[in-house]
């Protein structure tokens, strides 16, 4: 299932309090491999560690690290942690979380009450690339509005991995992560994403919360094979719940697969097959030949029909560029991808509309 190598570790770089990144010496080679602090603690110099290196041998997009298993200098560990959920259950590094709805969390009776989203926004979006665009222009443009971001275990499973997520809570962009199912790592950690909804909508008070996996994404160019089919689900989970269900398209036409190209097929099949109830789709207004594809795309799936299109002209990414280092995806740039970003962009600027009562600059169809 996975392949284990030994290392030993030449240069430790602390990338946050609960992630290292390691020079190590693997099979007379130097590598890179990540260590997560919570899980197998802190690392020294001359360390010996046993590696998970399936990531590097399949040249999956980890960036090249391998994983650290367990570090053979401090090999016995005891739980700091309360709470009585575990997430990465019956598998080797099972963790011990205090989940905000379980009987212990400070937060149990308020979650016993919780049973609407009161009409909140929920962006759902399906790339983590979507977080850092979308939220800083939200910020941009509504600096009060309290964003939370929720976490599924759709991509990577802690939330310590992504170092989008540890830029933005710093600098207080985001007002908390909630790490939804087997994701962990969150400010507050939920059983799944229904009581993830709650516990930003009541324990976080978020004004707005944006729902999408971590880092990675998979896919295999099957119509239904890829894991942003969650998509679907949490459109319809946020229904369920009296929430505003906003969906962020995937969009591109950087992308060299015929299947990404205008909205990605990813976008499609979620909302044209397995969205069961109208949601908000914003898309921006790009040149006339994009413009085109989008319409055909949008006409052969029924998408007008089935959901409440809003256009948004004359969006910049200009307020972006001082922030390149986050706004990156699938390795391009905003200048390689613009549409990509401008569909964030035009999310973000469907969100303050909404929440200022107003959408004069929108075209509803």
């Amino acid at each position: 299932m996975f392949s284990r190598r030994t290392g030993k570790i030449q240069h430790v770089r602390v990338q946050s309090s609960s992630c290292e990144i390691l020079q190590v010496v693997c099979e007379g080679q130097m590598a890179q491999a990540i260590n997560y602090i919570p899980l197998t603690g802190a690392a020294a110099i001359g360390d010996l560690v046993v590696l998970n290196t399936m990531a590097v041998e399949l040249r999956l997009g980890s960036g090249g690290y391998h994983f650290v298993i367990l570090n053979l200098n401090s090999v016995e560990k005891h739980s700091e942690y309360a709470g009585h959920i575990m997430k990465l259950r019956y598998t080797p590094l099972q963790v011990r979380v205090l989940a905000v709805e379980e009987e212990a969390s400070c937060h149990h009776l308020q979650m016993k009450k919780a049973v609407s989203l009161l009409g909140m926004p929920v962006i759902v979006a399906e790339l983590h690339s979507m977080l850092a665009p979308f939220v800083l222009t939200v910020k941009q443009k509504k600096p009060a509005l309290r964003i939370a971001y929720l976490m599924t275990d759709g991509g990577a499973l802690p939330a310590f991995f992504s170092h989008t997520v540890q830029v933005l809570k710093e600098r207080q962009l985001i007002c908390g992560i909630v790490t939804a199912g087997h994701a962990f790592g969150g400010d507050l950690e939920a059983v799944n994403v229904y009581s993830g909804l709650l516990a930003a909508c009541h324990v976080l008070e978020a004004d707005v919360t944006i729902v999408c996996m971590g880092p990675g994404v998979a896919g295999t160019a099957t119509p239904y094979g890829f894991s942003g089919m969650e998509v679907a689900d949490n459109l319809n989970r946020v229904h369920s719940l009296q929430g505003r269900a906003v969906a962020l398209p995937r969009l591109s036409f950087a992308d060299e697969r015929a299947r990404h190209q205008g909205l990605s097929h990813h976008t499609m099949t979620a909302l044209s097959q397995a969205t069961f109830l109208p949601v908000d789709l914003p898309l921006p207004v790009l040149c006339d030949e994009q413009n085109v594809k989008l319409e055909q795309q949008i006409g052969t799936h029924g998408l007008a029909e089935k959901h409440h299109l809003h256009r948004y002209n004359g969006l910049s990414l200009a307020h972006l560029e001082e922030e390149r280092s986050l706004c990156r995806t699938m390795g391009r740039s905003l200048d390689e991808d613009p549409a990509f970003f401008l569909a964030a962009v035009a999310t973000a600027q469907h969100i303050t509309h909404f929440c200022t009562d107003s959408v004069s600059e929108s075209v509803e169809q």
